[in-house]
């Protein structure tokens, strides 16, 4: 995908609805441009969310599902939808060098220049790979994507339908303030379960890390606090230095771990969906109570490295 001249495709409010006039009266609406599907919207509403709240994807190899969720007003996120996902290349495991056709997994975040309205690929954004974990190991590879067109050469690629609407989403979120929206890829949902039957595999040692992640969302359901050091994701520390900024392949400067506030669901109302819903897990960590504050200082994961593209 070429990163280089894409347009700013976030429009104003005022011009979108010019598009979508225009589009009423028969003209062409590019995909990009498109408002959200009214069922889509009335199933926003009936869950309690808005179109330009912030979003957080999950996405699940074994299981092929990727998942929006969308931060309500107490600052927690609730699952909004779940997303087949059509065709991901490769296998279980991290994508290591260009070529393998290993779909990425580890902790991303996605920007507005991440975006790509004039994929070839119908609708895409760039995933973020390699961050700063990844380069750490020195992997390779550029232009991994969330794409349409159901055809995946190391991306996770949708139909063209289901892309658009997951797009349309980011779009809204971005226009609206979320500056990133984090994207967490996992090779299997990392319930206790499904690690005990994978725990002869070479990842296992890096899926214990991605679990660590894993395990605060569905405690919180709070983006987990990510930075990386000795070649590893920390997760929910605070460095005793709060200027310091760490090495990713260095030694992890001092720090403690910051308290875990655990997510109470809201008494479910007879016009609020159960799939809206989140159930914290039980969880080895330690947690203590009170009002959560948002920290948009977790992410540390350093942008992906531009290149031309799909």
């Amino acid at each position: 995908m070429l990163r280089s001249g894409w347009i700013k495709f976030v429009v104003a409010g005022s011009a979108l609805a010019s598009v979508i006039a225009l589009a009423g009266c028969g003209q062409f609406s590019p995909a990009y441009m498109k408002p959200l599907p009214a069922h889509t919207r009335a199933l926003l509403a009936q869950k309690g969310m808005t179109e330009e709240s912030p979003i957080l994807i999950r996405i699940f190899k074994v299981e092929s599902e990727l998942e929006v969720w969308k931060q309500k007003d107490d600052g927690r996120y609730y699952l909004f939808k779940s997303y087949p996902i059509c065709s991901y290349s490769g296998k279980l495991g991290p994508k290591v060098q260009q070529g393998d056709r290993q779909a990425p997994e580890g902790f991303y975040l996605v920007n507005q220049d991440q975006m790509n309205p004039r994929s070839k690929y119908h609708l895409a954004f760039n995933i973020g790979f390699p961050n700063a974990y990844d380069r750490a190991y020195g992997r390779t590879g550029a232009d991994l994507m969330v794409h349409g067109d159901c055809s995946s050469s190391g991306c996770y690629a949708m139909t063209d339908a289901v892309v658009e609407e997951i797009f349309i989403l980011a779009r809204e979120a971005l226009a609206g303030g979320q500056t990133a929206f984090p994207l967490q890829a996992y090779p299997f949902r990392m319930t206790a379960a499904n690690m005990a039957s994978h725990k002869d595999d070479q990842w296992y040692g890096f899926w214990q890390n991605l679990k660590e992640g894993y395990d605060y969302f569905e405690t919180t359901r709070l983006p987990p606090p990510v930075t990386v050091c000795e070649r590893r994701y920390l997760i929910n520390a605070s460095f005793v230095d709060s200027s310091v900024r760490p090495s990713p392949s260095g030694a992890c400067p001092a720090y403690q771990k910051m308290p875990v506030v655990a997510f109470n669901p809201p008494k479910q109302s007879p016009n609020m969906s159960q799939a809206s819903l989140a159930k914290p897990l039980g969880s080895t960590l330690g947690l203590s109570f009170g009002t959560p504050k948002q920290n948009y200082r977790a992410f540390t994961l350093g942008p992906s490295t531009p290149s031309s593209g799909k």
